[in-house]
């Protein structure tokens, strides 16, 4: 990036971001290495699991909220394990109640255990019912350009396009459909699911993604704060790849140096 370049940033739902990486908090092994590794990380939106997560609904338990203020992290509260419309939509009311009137959610209705891939019809309903009730959506979806065209249409602030199956580490497993999505979207678009390794989110960004979002790529690593720490990296040299312009992909040799000119 030229030292002329506008400061780089993204907006979701009239927010403002300089992190294009977003990090779950689960699966850590305790609320430290969860707050190091998020740290490490440099994101400033955090998803939680409403369902899952201590919002201060249970007082004998590490309230997340001590652990990563509302003051330094914006929160994005999922509807992580949730199969239908109905309860996705209780779960974001109930985290708007948690969580004083916030909201920007992050939708996933999930069509089964074994793949959690989403369930598209179910989470068209749902995040039709919830924009109507005044939230921002951010929607988890599979790689379908038409199905990312559909929910950006009905209203969703962020289409977020599965890299591969949740907690998988697969990867992107169709840039194609990745890039489609992309060059098609007037909202932002994040890969979310699927990354394993700091060259996914490289490739995510390279394919003009606004952002990724992870969890387990961070989480189960054998070095969970050092991992934080390359994909800040990865993210950031995507990014920078993406706004450089690549060059032409050509299918035989080119010449580095010219043979105009030579001393023989």
């Amino acid at each position: 990036m030229s030292n002329n370049t506008p400061k780089d940033s993204f907006s979701v739902a009239g927010r403002e971001f300089t992190s294009r990486l977003l990090v779950g908090t689960g699966k850590y092994k305790d609320m430290a290495e969860t707050r190091a590794a998020i740290d490490a990380s440099g994101a400033e939106i955090v998803t939680i699991a409403v369902r899952r997560t201590n919002l201060g609904q249970n007082k004998d338990e590490p309230n997340i909220l001590e652990v990563l203020p509302p003051s330094e992290f914006t929160y994005l509260p999922n509807t992580a394990g949730c199969y239908d419309a109905k309860t996705a939509v209780r779960t974001c009311r109930l985290a708007r109640e948690l969580l004083d009137g916030h909201n920007l959610v992050k939708l996933e209705v999930l069509g089964d255990e074994k793949t959690l891939f989403p369930d598209v019809v179910q989470t068209l309903s749902a995040a039709e019912e919830l924009i109507k009730d005044g939230f921002d959506v951010m929607v988890y979806t599979n790689d379908d350009p038409i199905m990312a065209k559909r929910l950006e249409e009905l209203g969703c602030c962020a289409v977020m396009p599965l890299a591969a199956p949740i907690g998988s580490g697969l990867g992107i497993r169709n840039r194609l459909n990745i890039r489609t999505i992309v060059e098609n979207a007037r909202v932002p678009i994040l890969v979310d699911a699927g990354v394993g390794t700091a060259s996914d989110a490289a490739v995510a960004m390279e394919l003009g993604c606004d952002g990724v979002l992870m969890n387990t790529a961070i989480a189960a690593a054998q070095d969970p704060l050092l991992m934080a720490s390359a994909m800040k990296k990865g993210i950031a040299a995507g990014r920078e790849a993406y706004l450089a312009g690549r060059m032409p992909a050509k299918r035989f040799a080119s010449a580095s140096s010219p043979l105009d000119g030579l001393f023989f």
